[in-house]
């Protein structure tokens, strides 16, 4: 089977592409199918994450005004399109443009729409004016009106489908890559958080969260993974946080880093099914993060294998937080039911689901 990909961006850090790899991978070594990735604009950047040498990388070069970009984002797609003759073409972009490919797309092929994310994702606070609610409101009208253009789409939780109201829709939960048989100890006095500093990532909430934590347990340090460590270290200085912060980048064998740190935190205004939270889990660690939509949810148990936060609840989040801290206990248990929560993604389970969903299209 030949698959075609469509992303915005592949080669960087970043849970999407944590999973495609994953899978791409898989696809190859132990279903022999033919994978290529059409993504844009990175003709000269070099994977962040490991990839088959069998999985075939295109580019498209996108620029220019709202006009330019989607007239040449029409012309590229469908050069591909002819050029690789796919049997399904699935889609990972959460941006507007996905939402016009079954339009612009002339092909027969069946087009998967893969949702990596809520369908109310923002990258930046939302003004609340009446013109600003207005053009939101027809934004999510229009992703509401494309996504029923598509042969099937692939949503990583209920929750994550409920959002999307569709009748051609599948739940295909995202793989835990980790195999690991260690379980982090619980004993290090360090809290461990993992995001791009971007808005959606919340990682701006994380810091306030932080500014009382670290004031109260001096002796807990806290790791976070980032992208952009300059930006992030100018605003956790805007709060007067000096101390209890290491910035780090991303790097490619977090599993070493999970299991040096007792608790994973998240504040994520939006998610898809993080796997950060999957990754955390697999390494025996309790979770806390908001119940923002959609994914957080679908992986902690509340008061199980860590805390859910209403969402934006500080006060309850620098609690519980507290709690976990404090209550080595309790870290523990919650630390086991972790474990036991990521046996149910394990790889080879997802892609037994993801071959037959694929399988079922062509046969169609």
């Amino acid at each position: 089977m030949r698959l075609l990909y469509i992303v915005p961006k592949i080669k960087t850090a970043g849970g999407v592409a944590r999973v495609l790899a994953i899978k791409a991978n898989y696809f190859v070594e132990h279903f022999g199918y033919e994978i290529h990735i059409l993504s844009q604009n990175e003709e000269d950047i070099q994977p962040f994450y490991d990839f088959d040498y069998d999985v075939t990388f295109h580019n498209m070069i996108l620029k220019g005004n709202v006009f330019k970009f989607f007239n040449s984002f029409q012309k590229q797609i469908n050069q591909k399109i002819n050029q690789i003759k796919p049997d399904v073409i699935l889609v990972a972009d959460n941006g507007l443009k996905a939402f016009v490919f079954p339009f612009i797309a002339k092909t027969k092929t069946p087009i998967v729409f893969e949702c990596h994310g809520s369908k109310f994702v923002e990258e930046e606070v939302q003004k609340t004016n009446f013109v600003s609610k207005s053009l939101q409101k027809i934004k999510y009208r229009f992703k509401d009106f494309g996504v029923q253009k598509f042969t099937k789409i692939v949503a990583l939780s209920e929750e994550n489908l409920k959002e999307w109201n569709v009748e051609n829709g599948i739940i295909i939960p995202n793989p835990c890559w980790i195999k690991t048989k260690k379980n982090a100890d619980l004993r290090q006095k360090k809290v461990i958080a993992i995001a791009r500093n971007s808005y959606e990532k919340g990682l701006d909430r994380f810091l306030l969260i932080w500014k009382e934590i670290g004031e109260k347990y001096p002796e807990w340090t806290l790791d976070i993974y980032t992208d952009d460590v300059d930006t992030l270290e100018q605003e956790a200085l805007k709060l007067e946080i000096e101390s209890g912060i290491n910035y780090l980048h991303f790097v490619k064998n977090i599993q070493k880093k999970y299991l040096k740190a007792s608790i994973c935190a998240m504040t994520s205004r939006t998610e898809g099914f993080p796997m950060v939270l999957l990754e955390a889990l697999a390494c025996g660690l309790p979770c806390i993060a908001y119940d923002c939509p959609t994914g957080p949810r679908a992986i902690i148990t509340n008061a199980e294998n860590g805390f859910l936060i209403p969402d934006n609840n500080i006060e309850m989040y620098v609690e519980k937080l507290s709690f976990l801290i404090e209550n080595e206990e309790v870290r523990l248990k919650f630390g086991l039911d972790a474990k036991e929560t990521s046996k149910q993604y394990s790889v080879k389970k997802i892609m037994e689901q993801w071959r037959e969903f694929l399988e079922s299209l062509v046969s169609t």
